[in-house]
């Protein structure tokens, strides 16, 4: 349905309610108006890698990995699965009269924050530090998650708007101070790309204040920049208990009732929380117009409408046989092996099985389930950690010794046992072993969202970049062992892995790779699949901390790889594959609003391999452009040994444009295009011993 007829159907019903039963409406546990034969509704839902907290699900990779793939035709059909499973969901969940949350049809995902920080603990949630990527990336999976159906498959929303990337500790009372420049080049623009490019259904609010304003009552962004300058149509929703903040943290309101009148004033449709059950009180105090408690109510039916949730819809027949089914968990699979990162490989990898009798397979997060799926996931029917991936995968030819070597941050396993109690263990594993495999990091416990009544795990951001002690000295006592070892980090964000680095045979990077990424993993270990992932956000030395801006400043300057003047651990944009893509020739073609690169690539490897075109793009003679080369835009392909393809790769004009200090997209003059498959910086040349082709336009 339309979005104006599914209006107008909404006002009509609207029309016909009280107000106290259109301000109840705007609760997000929606109670029943039983004489229009309204049903209770639930409005808090999650799929931020799969449908999250409802049960059973096929569970993808965290976002952040999902990211690393740099592939939009995935992420387009990640969001068709997750919009598949959660009709699934809702239908056999309403025909039982379930309404319960997690039950719903309104998605709050995804999360197009840009990862500014490497510290922030809810960046794995994101996808990544770039605007280009995060804004390519989040409209495919919201064109994915909505679809092109006569009605609506389900409701997405972008989230947190805006200007939202920690710290955890300081999200409800802070203010982030941005200037128009930095909105408008980093914060905000992949929030309008939803909006404009991929007609998002709805935006949630975040914790914070946005130079002086909480976003969630905020005019600026709410009323000025979403509905009036970009043209939204969808409804807003508060991040949970939000509203709340506006008088208990941020101390802008006098009380609930006066935090109820500036959010809906501005356009906060419904509440995430406990503050909008003051609707009627401050109406009835004469602080609230009805024309705005009518107003949300209106959108928030629009939503139900185009949903098809009073007229039935052409996914009402979906069943539960369609949760994790074989075609969703084979693409789950997919997009872990696409997301894994191969940071380091002296050629030991892929692993030889002809010389392998036995393998070592030590460390905390080598058969951990929870190291699998990050955070907001949901419950799989089985996992397959990398311990069992590599069983599974070797079978009985090779034996496979395990030692957990550690616990992930506690300095003992067992309560009465001293410090380091399975070091021992993990130094005969490696004695006894042809090679191994070292796999170490972190999981939604230790680096996460802060703990809040949505939030079972009190994690938060990290205080530094170190794997914790006891797996430090872990990897050293391995590493001294003097065996081939690969080095398999799990983790959401930046880990200063520089022994690592600097010691193993192999590092590869796999993320929190979803249910069954264990089996991914081993496909890369055994040479069954080329690794061919790119980072998303940079990876720092834990002394970068010390050059880069405080965690609270939210200046750009000095952040990320688009305006940072060092060189960090491991750049944007780099990942390494078992082939050696390089570019053979490429050309420019001007089309006006767009610009087609034509560029030949040839693998000069002995594996075949996907990889991923990257196109940077400078301004050298603008002070106004970034400090660094800024991604303009990708493509991922795939090429055998030995053998060229084509890739066309179509970009927006105006991403060659800059942004002046009112945050106005103007002409930036002279171009330089960079075309390769890595960042054009010399820490990427120096790892990949490969350059980027140049090309002034």
């Amino acid at each position: 349905m339309n979005r104006e007829l599914a209006k107008k159907k909404a006002e009509e019903l609207v029309s016909k309610m009280t107000v106290d039963e259109c301000a109840s409406q705007l609760r997000f546990d929606a109670p029943a108006v039983e004489r229009l034969g309204i049903p209770s509704y639930n409005w808090w839902n999650e799929t931020l890698h799969g449908v999250a907290r409802a049960g059973t699900a096929t569970v993808f990779p965290q976002a952040i990995g999902l990211a690393a793939a740099f592939d939009k035709n995935m992420m387009e059909r990640i969001g068709d699965v997750c919009a598949v499973e959660g009709r699934a969901k809702y239908n056999i969940a309403s025909e039982r009269n379930d309404r319960d949350i997690y039950k719903g049809l309104t998605f709050w995902s995804p999360n197009v924050n840009i990862f500014r920080d490497p510290r922030w603990g809810r960046g794995q949630e994101t996808y990544g530090e770039d605007p280009t990527l995060t804004a390519d990336l989040g409209v495919s999976f919201v064109k994915g998650l909505q679809g092109e159906g006569e009605t609506m498959k389900v409701a997405a929303c972008a989230k947190h708007f805006a200007v939202h990337s920690g710290p955890e500790a300081l999200r409800h009372e802070f203010d982030a101070k941005a200037s128009k420049k930095d909105m408008a080049e980093t914060y905000l623009s992949a929030f309008k790309a939803l909006v404009q490019e991929a007609d998002v259904e709805a935006v949630m609010g975040a914790y914070n204040r946005t130079n002086g304003e909480p976003c969630c009552g905020s005019t600026a962004l709410l009323v000025d920049t979403l509905r009036n300058e970009w043209g939204f149509k969808g409804h807003v929703v508060s991040d949970c208990w939000a509203v709340r903040d506006f008088h208990e943290r941020h101390k802008v309101t006098e009380g609930p009732m006066y935090s109820v009148k500036l959010a809906l004033e501005n356009g906060c449709d419904v509440n995430c929380g406990c503050t909008y059950q003051n609707i009627m009180l401050a109406y009835d105090n004469g602080l609230l117009d009805e024309k705005f408690i009518r107003q949300s109510a209106v959108r928030l039916f629009t939503t139900r409408f185009r949903l098809g949730m009073f007229d039935g819809s052409e996914y009402d027949s979906i069943g539960i046989e369609k949760i994790e089914c074989k075609e969703h968990l084979e693409l789950s699979e997919e997009a872990a092996r696409k997301s894994c990162v191969l940071l380091k490989n002296n050629g030991l990898l892929p692993l030889d099985r002809s010389k392998l009798k036995t393998l070592g397979v030590i460390g905390p997060n080598a058969n951990s389930r929870m190291s699998l799926i990050g955070n907001y996931h949901g419950t799989a029917s089985r996992y397959i950690t990398v311990l069992e991936g590599l069983q599974d995968e070797l079978g009985e030819n090779v034996r496979v010794l395990y030692s957990d070597g550690c616990d992930i941050s506690k300095s003992r396993t067992e309560h009465l046992a001293k410090d380091d109690d399975r070091i021992s263990e993990a130094q005969a594993v490696c004695d006894a072993s042809d090679a191994v495999v070292l796999v170490v990091g972190l999981n939604e416990n230790l680096e996460g969202e802060e703990g809040d009544e949505g939030n079972n795990y009190v994690s938060g951001d990290k205080n530094d970049l170190l794997l914790p002690e006891p797996q430090r000295r872990l990897m050293k006592a391995v590493l001294e062992c003097g065996k081939p070892t690969v080095v398999v980090l799990m983790a959401g964000s930046s880990i200063d892995i520089e022994e690592a680095a600097e010691k193993a045979d192999a590092v590869l990077l796999a993320w929190y790779p979803g249910a069954r990424g264990g089996k991914a993993v081993a496909d890369i270990l055994m040479g069954k699949a080329s690794p061919s992932g790119k980072l998303p956000v940079t990876f720092y030395h834990n002394s970068d901390l010390e050059l880069m801006p405080e965690f609270t400043d939210y200046a750009m300057n000095g952040r990320t790889y688009r305006y940072m003047d060092f060189a960090p651990l491991y750049p944007f944009g780099y990942g390494l594959t078992y082939g050696d893509c390089r570019v053979d020739s490429a050309k420019v073609e001007n089309n006006g609003d767009k610009l087609c690169v034509k560029t030949k690539l040839t693998n000069c490897g002995k594996a075949d391999t996907e990889d991923v075109l990257q196109v940077y793009a400078k301004n050298p003679e603008n002070a106004l452009a970034p400090k660094n080369a800024r991604l303009v835009g990708f493509e991922r392909f795939f090429c055998k040994a030995g053998e060229s393809v084509e890739v066309c790769l179509e970009i927006p004009a105006g991403r060659l444009n800059v942004f002046d200090e009112n945050g106005r997209s103007v002409d930036g003059g002279k171009a330089v295009l960079y075309i390769g498959t890595t960042q054009p910086d010399g820490l990427s040349e120096k790892l990949t011993g490969n350059s980027s082709t140049v090309i002034e336009i």
